[in-house]
């Protein structure tokens, strides 16, 4: 079922938490997104082949799926686009995704040459447009992966911050957002100091930042944060973060006994 996390009539924000079977042995919890902007539309990190047909469902109320403008993709795990195939087959989508990625999407489609609708981000990031709108990609490298995306939506004024700011909860309480940051760490921790690789790039994504006007972040997993406060919270928490290599000593390169 869609969360609206926002709506002005013209341009609509709808989050998924309960497409995936999360359950014990089930797949990871994940979000998938669809932005809607004067009838053209983009799904960001739209997941693998158990959220597409949740997806498909949901933009069907505002444009033919056919019409589908973008996949956005932040990098490319299974859980972000192992579902491209089917979109390509359903519309005439193009996704974009880093251009270190490019050449790695084709390995979830069937062998067809569809590298013309793959679209390369460069390092520095881009503007994409869709419908009236100006979505920026912006620079996370790093954050997991190498060359890693975040997206955001200047009329919403929403970050959709990817593996940054994930949270190892259930899908009902992803569902709830967090004002509270304090209180929400302790479902962060451990995820970021294993999968963020350092706090140089913590420290200039931090600086990136701070130059928008946020009134959410988004991450692709756990729950989101709302009002100016949370987001501050949460980017001076992650400006500080010691993660990934600062973590690494000589005992965690052994050899097993």
């Amino acid at each position: 079922m869609a969360v609206e996390l926002f709506n002005d009539g013209n341009h609509i924000v709808h989050a998924f938490y309960d497409l995936v079977d999360d359950s014990p042995g089930g797949a990871v919890q994940c979000n998938q997104f669809l932005v809607v902007d004067s009838g053209h539309g983009a799904l960001i990190d739209p997941g693998g082949n158990m959220t597409y047909t949740g997806l498909l469902m949901d933009m069907q109320k505002y444009f033919s799926s056919k019409d589908l403008d973008f996949i956005l993709a932040s990098h490319p795990d299974p859980d972000i686009i192992a579902s491209v195939n089917k979109w390509f087959v359903a519309s005439q989508c193009k996704v974009m995704i880093s251009s270190l990625w490019t050449r790695f999407v084709p390995h979830f489609t069937t062998g067809k040459d569809v590298s013309h609708r793959i679209l390369g981000i460069p390092d520095q990031g881009a503007v994409i447009r869709l419908g009236q709108c100006k979505m920026l990609a912006l620079p996370a490298h790093f954050m997991h992966a190498e060359g890693n995306f975040q997206f955001y939506d200047p009329i919403a004024k929403i970050l959709f911050s990817g593996d940054l700011g994930t949270s190892l909860v259930s899908h009902e309480q992803a569902a709830i957002p967090v004002t509270d940051f304090q209180s929400h760490r302790q479902y962060m921790e451990g995820f970021h100091k294993r999968y963020i690789v350092s706090r140089k790039v913590c420290r200039y994504w931090a600086n990136m930042v701070r130059q928008l006007d946020i009134e959410q972040i988004v991450p692709q997993h756990g729950a989101r944060f709302i009002g100016k406060k949370a987001v501050a919270d949460f980017i001076s928490w992650v400006e500080e973060l010691e993660c990934g290599v600062d973590l690494m000593t000589q005992e965690s390169y052994r050899l097993p006994q």
